[in-house]
This record gives structure tokens, sequence and C-alpha cells, in this order.
């Protein structure tokens, strides 16, 4: 195929009529690219786990555990750049003169990836006058360990990887008064966020906790997407 017809290949497949499509880009790469309406990220689902399946149920020690405590659950983080907050012990809720054997301690297990969105097929012109849709989506378990198990910050970014052209923070409260275990949507669609930006990086925390045995908060399905939709500046 000439470059003319991979060009009008790329046109017709994602819908791209009025976008800029400068003739000089390799089409037959961007074509092959597949830059729109895939996943982004690297390794989506280190747990092994899909929303579609119930999260598991916490297993239960029959003796504690010995040796030192866990701040990190089990998987395969390939991808991930992950690093651990330990928290302090927190004794506000405990009433005066009360005696406690042990007190669970929390950590913050963090996950991050940087995408680079001209790497991955996408090109200037379309993401500085076009602006297609840039969606969000995670997927975290409802572990009952506290109020605060889950937050997200998602920021588009510059040419030098720092400049933050638009941002989206979620740190949900959750609601304990009933039990229940599901996995949670956090989702959000980032439009008409200006011209220059050229990554997105995607941060996750999930708290975990440790009394006796290791208790993880877990995720699935993270997901970074570019739709090729027009969105106003």
């Amino acid at each position: 195929m000439s470059a003319a017809e991979w060009k009008k290949r790329c046109e017709a497949e994602w819908g791209l009529a009025g976008a800029p499509m400068p003739d000089s880009l390799d089409w037959k790469s961007v074509c092959d690219a597949k830059p729109f309406g895939r996943n982004l990220l690297r390794n989506p689902s280190p747990h092994g786990l899909s929303k579609d399946t119930p999260p598991p149920e916490p297993d239960l020690p029959e003796v504690p555990t010995r040796g030192p405590p866990r701040f990190q659950p089990e998987g395969d983080f390939s991808g991930w750049t992950t690093s651990t907050e330990v928290l302090p012990y927190d004794s506000s809720g405990i009433p005066a003169g009360a005696v406690i054997c042990a007190l669970p301690q929390y950590s913050w297990f963090s996950m991050e990836q940087v995408v680079d969105l001209k790497a991955e097929g996408l090109w200037e012109e379309l993401l500085d006058d076009f602006q297609p849709e840039i969606v969000i989506q995670d997927w975290y378990e409802e572990s009952q360990l506290h109020d605060s198990i889950y937050q997200l910050t998602v920021k588009l970014l510059g040419a030098d990887k720092s400049t933050v052209l638009s941002e989206h923070t979620v740190s949900p409260t959750e609601d304990r008064s009933a039990y229940s275990h599901t996995w949670k949507e956090v989702s959000h669609v980032f439009s008409g966020y200006g011209p220059g930006v050229r990554y997105v990086h995607f941060l996750h925390r999930l708290k975990n906790s440790f009394l006796n045995d290791f208790f993880p908060t877990l995720f699935t399905g993270s997901s970074v997407m570019v739709r090729p939709t027009k969105t106003s500046s």
C-alpha cells in the first residue's frame, strides 16, 4: 500500500475525519501501533485477577505469622515503579486505660507508570489540536481494612515530563457500616486539556494491613486509553 492509502486507512478505521493528519507521518507505522482503543498501561492486573470475578476472600491464619511484618502484596509488578510507606500505629480510637494486646500496622503500597503518548503511535498535531479523549479506569478491592484504602492521581504532562497540564485525583472514604467485598470502579475522562500533552503519569496507592498476618487491598484492570473523539479546548 502507498503512504496515501495507509493514511486513508487510518482515517477510516478510527473515524479521524477533520483531524490533523500530516503527510510527513509514517502512516503504516501509526496503523500498526494501533494507538486508539487499547490499554496503554503495561501489566494492568499484577495479581492475576479479573473484575468479572469477585475478589478472593482473605485467608485467616490458624496460627500467627512468625517473623517480621510484611508490607508488600504478592504479584508480578513488572512495568510498574513501586514503593511502600509504612504508617505509624494509630491509637486515636482507643479509650483511656484500655489494654490492647496488638494493633494493626498499616502501609501504603504505591504503583506508578508513565505513558509516552508519541511512542504509542499518537502525533503532536493530533494531541495539540484535536485533543482526543484520554480515558482512565481502575478497579480496587473493597477490602474493609480502613476508611481510606485507595488513592489515585493521574497527571497529563508536557514534553519535559514535569509540567502538569491537567490532573485528576481520587481519595474516597469507604462506608464500613455494613460488610461488602466487591470491586469498586474508578474512572475519569480527560477532555479539552489544551495543547502540549505528551505523557500520562498514572499513580495509585492501596492500603495494606499487618496484624498477625498480611492483609492487602488488591486492584485489577488499570487502564489508560485514548479515544479518537475530538474535544473542545
